[in-house]
């Protein structure tokens, strides 16, 4: 492959978001991915969802809320982030002289998508009185109008730290609003979003199959819906779902959310069975389509060239970041 300059590779962007540019197949992405690592200073980081091959060479891997903390630690000059658009959005906020790169642009989320920002502004001056929590799956846009942003490992923490008459809205996720209401018996303003890989789960399929597996423990991220939380052993966010795995004592698990987080319960539990929760389509498994836009050939690319970057209006920045702080305030005062 001809090499080319960081101005070139800007120009090669394509339409769909990521460098067009043919790789030799003989290239061992592995190894050149570690060079450019110390060549660049940089750190990459990649949230469970991501395929196998970039788990693997991630320096970080984690859920929102781990992701976000250690985006705000790195002394990294370049920070890689193999995950969604606003993952990488919301490290840009938190490292503002850092250059952000994330592989694929069209990397996106159906929940982030559900919750235009014009639209929520006008849904929050219907509710004046409201202090605005939002869960970190949103674009910076919608963090700017927020008051505090949340995980789904610390939402619970969160909104128990405010007092019980605090008038609330949560948004963008109905059913993570939803489950937290119940756990914390709030009456929270529900925004009507979701995220379309935790409400794809079929309830029949997962009734039968924890028939056929009658051992096996049923495992669920709050994003999924209320009929199939109600069947859960265990609920929890991505990182909790992994430490339950391997402190539990079961050797079979049914797992309700994405599958890219088999990978490391396999690692971390070689011995244990896990099986994917089926969705309500024809497909065997339950993969989010845009944490999968992303591949080991475009991380490399990305690294080498720089490209694509994230950047970001500095004013918008600034509001985004205010919820954020608030998040990570509250997180670091409860031990989170």
């Amino acid at each position: 492959m001809a090499d080319i300059n960081i101005l070139d590779a800007q120009a090669k962007l394509s339409k769909k978001g990521f460098l067009d540019i043919d790789l030799d197949p003989t290239l061992d992405l592995f190894a050149e991915i570690e060079k450019l690592k110390k060549e660049k200073n940089a750190i990459i980081l990649a949230h469970y969802y991501q395929e196998p091959d970039i788990q693997d060479v991630a320096d970080f891997i984690g859920d929102s809320l781990g992701l976000a903390q250690k985006a705000e630690s790195t002394d990294a000059d370049m920070i890689v982030f193999a995950g969604v658009h606003f993952m990488a959005e919301t490290a840009k906020i938190i490292n503002p002289s850092k250059k952000v790169v994330l592989p694929d642009l069209n990397a996106g989320c159906s929940l982030s998508d559900s919750a235009p920002p014009e639209k929520f502004r006008a849904f929050k001056e219907k509710h004046p009185d409201h202090i605005v929590i939002t869960y970190i799956n949103c674009s910076a846009g919608m963090k700017a109008l927020s008051d505090i942003i949340c995980t789904s490992s610390n939402a619970q923490a969160i909104v128990e730290s405010l007092p019980k008459d605090q008038k609330i809205i949560f948004a963008p996720d109905k059913n993570l609003g939803a489950y937290i209401n119940k756990k914390t018996e709030r009456n929270m303003v529900l925004w009507n979003g979701a995220c379309m890989v935790h409400e794809i789960f079929s309830l029949e399929k997962i009734t039968k199959l924890k028939i056929r597996h009658p051992k096996a423990k049923f495992i669920a991220h709050p994003e999924c819906e209320e009929a199939v939380l109600n069947l859960a052993d265990y609920i929890g966010s991505t990182t909790g779902l992994l430490k339950y795995t391997q402190q539990d004592s079961a050797m079979e698990y049914i797992v309700a959310t994405e599958t890219g987080i088999l990978h490391q319960m396999q690692k971390s539990s070689p011995q244990k069975t896990f099986i994917p929760a089926p969705p309500s389509n024809q497909c065997a498994c339950n993969e989010c389509p845009y944490m999968k836009l992303n591949t080991l050939e475009k991380l490399y690319l990305c690294m080498k060239y720089e490209q694509p970057e994230i950047t970001m209006d500095e004013e918008l920045r600034l509001a985004a970041r205010k919820p954020i702080d608030r998040m990570l305030e509250i997180s670091a005062k409860l031990g989170l």
